[in-house]
Parts: C-alpha cells; sequence; structure tokens
C-alpha cells in the first residue's frame, strides 16, 4: 500500500459559515483553524493547502471566558515610547471586533508561509451579514459540536 499524498488537481475547497454567536472563543478559533488547514479531511496533506473556505459571522457576540477580557493587548508603533495597550473587551466593543477572531485563529495555526496562505481562506464580520451568498456556503453549527470530537462535522 502506498501513502496517499494529495496535489492541487485532488483539492476541493467548499465554502463554510460560522455562527460566532456565544461561542467560547478558544472553541472557535481551533474549529475555524482546523477548517483551514483541512485537518477535517481523509486526505490531509501537511504541505498543501487543504482547507476550506470559512466565513465567521457575529464576531462581535462571541464570548470570552474567565477574566481574559480584561487580558491586555499590546503593540508597537515603531516610535520611541510607543508602545501601546488595549484590552481584549475594548476591542470587541470597538470599531473592529472581528480583529479578536482572526488574531486567535492566527495563533491556532502554525507559524509558516502556508498557514499565512491559509489564513487569506478565511474572512470574519462582526455583523450577521456577509457578501458571499453567491458561493452557497454550508452552514457549520459550532454549539452542538462535541469539543472533544470536532472531526466528525
Amino acid at each position: 500500500m502506498k501513502t496517499f499524498t494529495a496535489t492541487p488537481a485532488d483539492i476541493e475547497k467548499e465554502w463554510i459559515v460560522i455562527d460566532a454567536e456565544g461561542v467560547v472563543l478558544g472553541r472557535l478559533a481551533s474549529i475555524v483553524a482546523m477548517r483551514l488547514r483541512g485537518k477535517h479531511k481523509p486526505s490531509f496533506t501537511p504541505s498543501m493547502d487543504m482547507g476550506d473556505n470559512v466565513i465567521v459571522i457575529n464576531a462581535d457576540k462571541v464570548q470570552v471566558t474567565g477574566n481574559k477580557r480584561n487580558k491586555p493587548n499590546y503593540w508597537h508603533t515603531g516610535f520611541p515610547g510607543g508602545i501601546k495597550s488595549r484590552t481584549t473587551g475594548q476591542i470587541l466593543e470597538g470599531d473592529h471586533p472581528e480583529r479578536v477572531v482572526m488574531q486567535a485563529v492566527k495563533r491556532m495555526l502554525p507559524g509558516n508561509r502556508l498557514s499565512r496562505k491559509q489564513m487569506t481562506n478565511l474572512r470574519v464580520y462582526a455583523g450577521a451579514e456577509h457578501p458571499h451568498e453567491a458561493q452557497n456556503p454550508t452552514v457549520l453549527d459550532v454549539k452542538s459540536m462535541n469539543p472533544k470530537n470536532t472531526r466528525s462535522a
């Protein structure tokens, strides 16, 4: 028996919509990262972009458990003394709540060129509307998924 290695001709990408309302951020990020990598497919090849196109809606209504809402997020402007910080709660209630979900998913992927390519297949929207109806995305219900067995969906 030979080991199967996928080629670009073997890859079939789907469009998936995930509603983030009431879902814990870490569980949502791990499910989205698994879908972006393609680990839910039996033909998974680590060196190929096997993942699906994932659309996350209602990113502003994601749950953050514990005291993580008060956790500071730091960045630097590049100027001397340019360290800035904002808490996760401030980002979620501010102008760009989708950045919290994007950053959580990005940190669940390996830090290489392929994962940066896979992040381009992720679209996150703060509200319930998205402009990808023409792709006929299927809805993935993550609220009813067992966190121990995320491959069943």
